[in-house]
């Protein structure tokens, strides 16, 4: 019996998105070693038939790559160039006095800055 996880109410069964990630992967190379396959085996590979075949064949493969891709992205197993250097430089361009959250409005985006100096202005204790 496959484990099940209750994870924020999203019931994740561990087996079957093993099984597709399988298979996705499995997919992804075949469709690459037939890429690999028509750019070894024709004679003119600069065709307009072979370059399409080729392009074909490499977006096949880029289709099934991107599931088992995100899995591991959610999962924490696919580390992502850059990341840690983007958060620091996020966290230092915050200004230090700024401890309240973002003024959101009715439907949860945030409010511009124009009108968010004037909430602060409304906000101020009159004398």
């Amino acid at each position: 019996m496959d484990r099940v996880s209750d994870a924020g109410g999203i019931r994740v069964m561990k087996g079957e998105a093993k099984l597709l990630n399988l298979v996705c992967i499995i997919g992804a190379l075949v469709f690459v070693a037939l890429a690999v396959l028509n750019a070894v085996s024709s004679p003119s590979f600069l065709t307009t038939d072979n370059l399409f075949v080729t392009m074909v064949c490499m977006l096949m493969a880029l289709m099934f790559a991107v599931n088992p891709l995100l899995y591991l992205k959610d999962e924490g197993k696919l580390p992502i160039p850059f990341r840690k250097r983007l958060a620091r430089r996020a966290e230092a361009a915050k200004p230090l006095g700024q401890s309240t959250p973002p003024l959101l409005d009715a439907k949860g985006r945030a409010v511009p800055p124009d009108v968010r100096s004037m909430v602060a202005n409304m906000k101020q204790k009159q004398p």
